[in-house]
């Protein structure tokens, strides 16, 4: 199933998308789908088979979740990335926290900020959490996923190299797109493996990796963070991006106002964002 928030002049609600066509749910979100198990997604199926469709390219994206109790990040998870930007491989997943305001849905603007213009894009498959829990062993870990979507990790790299810790390069407000479509497990290979994974810049390609390179699996991502927290529905997980993005090119490449960012994953969709300067 295939599963996104939608604004209607009414507040945001849930869509079932079915080809080109959106079923609206009204009164209901995709987090408490998340927990709802297998009998939540029989009562969606149920309700869109009886609503009518409205056009999908008619439709404005929310966040899939709005302000999720999680938004973990993990860094360096493809060795081609660790190793353009100089750092060791890792033998345990680099984690940060991405916080509710540097969050905006597919469509929104991204916001390259006054504090700096070193405003980088990274494409990564995110992983959204169903039923979750504590202490989930990695054979068992995929049972705790509801599905995939997208992310956009907009970095500003000058202030990531500030510290030892990443979060100020990776929190400024409206920086980190996420969405539009929720795609559940059923129609993707388990744990989301070998599926392309693409950035592309005012037309031109930059990344293009596949989730088969992952150093660390989403069964070992899901089964690491339970040993720490709860995993609980609707917490979403990035996780990594490949090689290709702009700080280590020569001559770097950024994103400035004017641009548009586009993350493709396979079998998920297109996530597009326009560039704007912070007012």
């Amino acid at each position: 199933m295939r599963l996104m928030m939608v604004k209607t002049p009414e507040g945001d609600a849930l869509g079932v998308v079915e080809g080109d066509g959106v079923a609206i749910l009204p009164g209901r979100t995709l987090r408490e789908v998340c927990g709802g198990g297998e009998a939540a997604l029989k009562a969606v199926a149920a309700a869109a088979a009886a609503a009518p469709k409205v056009p999908r390219a008619s439709v404005k994206a929310a966040q899939p979740v709005l302000n999720p109790g999680k938004f973990i990040c993990i860094g360096l998870n493809f060795t081609d990335h660790a190793k353009e930007g100089g750092n060791p491989i890792p033998d345990y997943p680099a984690l940060f926290l991405r916080v509710p305001s540097s969050l905006i849905a597919d469509g929104e603007p991204m916001v390259c900020p006054k504090a700096s213009p070193t405003f980088d894009y990274e494409a990564e498959l995110t992983i959204v959490i169903g039923k979750g829990g504590r202490h989930i062993p990695e054979d068992k870990a995929l049972e705790a996923v509801f599905g995939y979507t997208i992310f956009n990790d907009g970095s500003v790299r000058a202030y990531q190299r500030k510290s030892t810790q990443w979060t100020a390069g990776k929190n400024f407000d409206a920086t980190g797109p996420i969405g539009p479509e929720v795609v559940t497990c059923d129609e993707l290979p388990d744990g989301a493996h070998g599926l392309a994974v693409r950035s592309i810049l005012n037309g031109k390609v930059m990344q293009d990796g596949n989730t088969s390179d992952f150093i660390f699996s989403v069964a070992k991502v899901v089964s690491t963070l339970s040993e720490i927290m709860t995993l609980e529905p609707g917490d979403m997980i990035a996780t990594g991006t490949p090689a290709g993005v702009g700080y280590p090119r020569k001559p770097p490449v950024f994103m400035k106002a004017g641009d548009e960012i586009v993350i493709e994953i396979e079998g998920i969709g297109r996530l597009t964002n326009p560039i704007v300067d912070e007012a």
